[in-house]
């Protein structure tokens, strides 16, 4: 993993609502344009949590995540 790698990731987030007699609930799936690896998850906490330690640890993590020229119009 080069420099850039360290901090840039990429996903295809899949969202779909599963129904049963229980209820329904959101799954979610991320697929690596790079790899095609996906990656599934039964409930939305699943997902952020999965996101939340894949960036734990990464360079500047503690930094200000948006870049000046990224930053959504209007945004602080």
């Amino acid at each position: 993993m080069d420099h850039f790698d360290e901090k840039y990731l990429s996903y295809m987030l899949r969202l779909w609502q599963a129904v049963s007699e229980a209820g329904s609930s959101w799954r979610a799936s991320l697929e690596d344009p790079r790899t095609g690896d996906r990656t599934g998850f039964s409930g939305l906490e699943d997902l952020f949590g999965y996101l939340s330690r894949q960036t734990m640890g990464a360079v500047g993590s503690d930094q200000d995540p948006w870049l000046e020229e990224d930053r959504p119009e209007g945004g602080q």
